[in-house]
């Protein structure tokens, strides 16, 4: 019998209001996985009921930022102690590697230590005033309940780099798992339990996004939002906060360039290419999806990605020769097939890949693909495919390259291959997007803020900066003259 889940609310398990379940199902063999609760807006009425109730009640509130701060760390060795465990639910719920999750989950707790440290580090300051007798502070305060809204590609991760700086800042939160994966949300939401969070604290509730997403971000209970996904998704989710004057969060949508410069190590670039767009089969936000190569190692550069590219191990994620999963549903399967001949039909050229591979089990596989012979206008290489396929330009010059790489709706990241220092330094200002790698690519640490600029995102992820997105800064005007007050309407000299 399959095995069903409910919503996680309230320190306990809640059927669905509606009584409705949908099935997960593993992406490599097709098999259903389980079922979890089909939440709707009376579900996630009772969820912000429950952080609401968390946040205003001593158990939480009146918790020190050191003690806070001790709980995301017993909840950080909790994950250590669990890491196996949630790789494979992971791997087996989106395709991943099991062995780049288990590198993934090694490396989580890392984060909850990093926020955990960083509770009771947050500090107000004393403002100089004109008059000495008039004290002026400021102080930092949660802001009440957040939405965490989180995708498919790396639920764990993604999760808790929302929740943990908005648990260090003292709010609760109602997370919405994708619907791809809510598994592991579902378990580290148990976890959080058994690490002594208060009930209510630490809230999730499954569902689509239209149903269950779409009323969490509606709900007026709701004091900020913080989502990663689609750039269309995330538009209509700043309307909505807008509208209500609450903030958000959003970490959205990419189309990365990879620059690799004449004077590059190539060996190392093609490794750089391949590990920024052929990694988690594509299915990463900062993708190095357009590769620019100087003409003088464009075809030393191609032909060490392309033979890479046909060598790439293709199978079962759980098995650890494996080196490219499946793609993590049917759909997005099929929209990177789409996007393949849509790029052949704009004059692009499949150099390799591009196809279904020959693999022993019935899941949603793609071979790894480079198109040639492309344009910087081509919809291939302005849209965001997120699959394991690179469009590979040629480029002269330092300045037509910038002018290249910055012609893109989005922000979000940039690598850099060049042995030259100045370049280097040069290339990082003049690139318009929030990363940018020099000499490596997808390298990432919860003390880095990450930000996206133009349609890549809203507001900062990671880092100290990012618990100032789940606080308010409160200023405090305090008159210690103990003298009477006097007469505002009356002159004094």
């Amino acid at each position: 019998m399959t095995e069903r889940f409910g919503h996680f609310i309230d320190g306990t398990w809640r059927d669905p209001a509606g009584g409705a379940y949908f099935a997960s199902t593993n992406p490599a063999t097709l098999e259903t996985l389980y079922e979890a609760a089909r939440g709707d807006g009376a579900d996630v009425e009772v969820a912000v009921a429950s952080a609401a109730r968390a946040f205003d009640a001593p158990t939480w509130r009146g918790l020190t930022a050191t003690q806070r701060g001790r709980l995301l760390r017993r909840l950080g060795d909790l994950v250590g102690e669990h890491a196996e465990e949630l790789a494979t639910l992971e791997s087996l719920d989106n395709g991943k590697l099991l062995r780049e999750m288990r590198g993934q989950l090694a490396s989580l707790p890392e984060y909850l230590y990093y926020y955990g440290g960083l509770a009771d580090k947050i500090q107000g300051s004393q403002i100089p005033t004109n008059d000495l007798r008039i004290l002026n502070y400021t102080q930092h305060e949660p802001l009440g309940v957040v939405a965490a809204i989180t995708p498919w590609n790396s639920p764990l991760t993604l999760t808790t780099s929302k929740i943990a700086p908005a648990l260090a800042a003292g709010n609760t939160v109602v997370i919405k798992p994708s619907e791809y994966t809510s598994r592991t949300v579902l378990r580290f939401a148990e976890l959080a339990a058994q690490a002594g969070f208060p009930d209510g604290v630490v809230n999730v509730v499954t569902g689509l996004g239209n149903e269950a997403g779409a009323a969490l971000v509606e709900h007026p209970g709701i004091a900020k939002i913080s989502f990663t996904g689609s750039t269309r998704t995330g538009s209509a989710i700043a309307s909505s906060a807008a509208a209500r004057f609450i903030g958000c969060t959003l970490e959205l949508g990419g189309k990365s360039p990879n620059i690799v410069f004449g004077d590059a190590d190539v060996g190392n670039a093609a490794m750089g290419v391949i590990a920024g767009i052929f990694a988690a089969a594509g299915q990463t936000c900062i993708a190095g999806s357009r590769v620019f190569a100087h003409r003088s190692v464009y075809d030393e550069l191609l032909e060490r990605v392309s033979a890479r590219a046909k060598s790439i191990v293709i199978g079962d994620p759980m098995d650890a020769a494996t080196e490219l999963g499946p793609l993590a549903f049917e759909a997005q399967l099929e929209k990177v097939r789409s996007y393949v001949g849509i790029g052949v039909d704009e004059g692009a050229r499949v150099h390799s890949g591009g196809g279904s591979p020959d693999v022993a089990l019935p899941g949603y596989f793609f071979e790894p693909t480079v198109l040639t012979d492309v344009t910087n206008q081509m919809r291939v290489v302005r849209e965001e495919i997120f699959g394991p396929v690179a469009a590979i330009m040629p480029f002269d010059d330092e300045d037509e390259v910038v002018r290249l790489a910055n012609d893109t709706e989005f922000g979000l990241a940039a690598g850099v291959w060049t042995q030259n220092l100045a370049r280097a330094h040069r290339m990082s200002r003049r690139l318009d997007a929030g990363t940018i790698w020099i000499n490596t690519y997808r390298a990432m640490s919860p003390m880095s803020p990450r930000q996206g600029f133009k349609n890549s995102g809203v507001g900062i992820e990671h880092g100290i900066e990012s618990m100032h997105e789940y606080s308010r800064l409160k200023s405090v005007w305090v008159n210690t003259n103990e003298e009477p007050v006097g007469d505002p309407f009356v002159m004094r000299g």
